[in-house]
């Protein structure tokens, strides 16, 4: 009955969605696939998941369990910013990161803009009928939300999340995370040249697709 209660295990059961592949959850939760592919192999052996057409759950409240304990946990030991990066994965809501956090994805963690790790907000786009949803989500692991940015020194912690609503969320996924087009992004980055003049540069180079006149270059001393 033990066997199958680890952390690996348990984010597993949190992060699968309906017909989801071992590679898919593995990108998901930023674990190695062979990892993962050995946790699904006990989990389904425990007979908490099936395949059938893709992966699927076999008890819902199995799930409802593992988030009850995770929100519980978190009281004592509250989300790293990495874990912070993952946990939407566990809402069951549609999302896709945005602003930012669009341009860190879609740079592969290449371009991150400067963030302090003591004043560090996450930037993702939810639907409008679902921001309720979203807040009592994020209010169970103590992290604030907003439409705007807060300021950290009317906040206990270092995360928050700040919502973009949109009617329609069109997400592409890059790396297990769902994230706002490439395109989007770019016009993004645009808009804040002067911020994202290298990331500009970096995705030019990564996606033939791109159209930036950005020419980043460190010159040489």
């Amino acid at each position: 009955m033990y066997e199958v209660c680890g952390e690996k295990e348990l984010k597993v059961i949190l992060a699968l969605d309906p017909g989801d592949s071992i590679s898919g959850i593995a990108r998901k939760i930023d674990e190695n696939r062979e990892t993962i592919r050995r946790v699904v192999n006990r989990l389904e052996d425990a007979g908490y998941v099936a395949y059938d057409d893709g992966l699927q759950l076999v008890d819902q409240t199995i799930r409802d369990a593992g988030l009850e304990f995770l929100t519980a946990a978190a009281t004592t030991s509250p989300p790293s910013i990495t874990e912070a990066y993952v946990l939407p994965q566990f809402a069951g809501l549609d999302y896709a990161f945005t602003s930012i956090d669009a341009v860190y994805v879609w740079t592969r963690g290449g371009y991150q803009v400067a963030r302090d790790p003591a004043d560090y907000p996450l930037f993702i786009t939810v639907h409008e009928s679902e921001l309720d949803a979203w807040t009592a989500f994020f209010n169970r692991f103590g992290i604030p939300t907003a439409e705007e940015r807060q300021p950290t020194d009317d906040l206990d912690g270092a995360i928050q999340f700040v919502f973009e609503p949109r009617s329609q969320i069109d997400a592409e996924m890059v790396d297990g995370r769902p994230v706002i087009s490439l395109q989007e992004t770019v016009a993004f980055a645009n808009e804040h040249y002067a911020t994202f003049q290298s990331a500009l540069d970096m995705l030019g180079r990564m996606y033939d697709d791109v159209d930036t006149d950005a020419d980043y270059r460190i010159e040489p001393a």
